[in-house]
C-alpha cells in the first residue's frame, strides 16, 4: 500500500521533470531584423549578416533549426537560431532579411508564424 502511495507521488514529479525541452511548435509574430544589426556579433559570437538564414529568439535554445512558416501565404523556411532579442520583446522570433524575404513579408515588417523545431543537427 505505501509503496503504491509513494509511486502514485513520485511518478508525476517524474513525469513532469521531463518536460525541459523547447515546445516543438509554436505560433507569433515574426519581425525581421534592423539593418543597423549588419556586422554586429550575435549571442553565440558569430557576426551577423541580413543574407544568411539566421534568427533570434527568447524561447528557443541556441543553435537550434527551426522551420518557420508564414501563415499568410504558407511559404516556409528553415533557419538557425543564433541571437537572443530584447528581453521585453514580444515577438516569438526574429529573422534576417534574407529569411523574410523567403517567406514573402519583407516589406510587410511582421508576421503571424508557425515555428517548428527540428532539433540541433542541420537538417539534410
Amino acid at each position: 500500500m505505501i509503496k503504491a502511495l509513494l509511486a502514485g507521488l513520485l511518478l508525476p514529479a517524474l513525469v513532469l521533470g521531463q518536460h525541459k525541452k523547447p515546445v516543438q511548435v509554436q505560433f507569433g509574430v515574426a519581425s525581421y531584423y534592423a539593418d543597423k544589426f549588419e556586422g554586429r556579433k550575435t549571442y553565440t559570437d558569430e557576426i551577423f549578416c541580413q543574407d544568411s538564414l539566421t534568427a533570434a529568439s527568447n524561447t528557443l535554445p541556441m543553435h537550434t533549426w527551426v522551420k518557420v512558416t508564414n501563415l499568410r501565404n504558407h511559404q516556409a523556411v528553415i533557419v538557425q537560431i543564433n541571437d537572443k532579442m530584447h528581453p521585453r520583446n514580444r515577438r516569438l522570433i526574429d529573422l534576417s532579411r534574407a529569411a523574410a524575404e523567403k517567406l514573402g513579408f519583407g516589406g510587410r515588417g511582421l508576421t503571424r508564424v508557425r515555428v517548428d523545431v527540428l532539433g540541433k543537427a542541420k537538417p539534410a
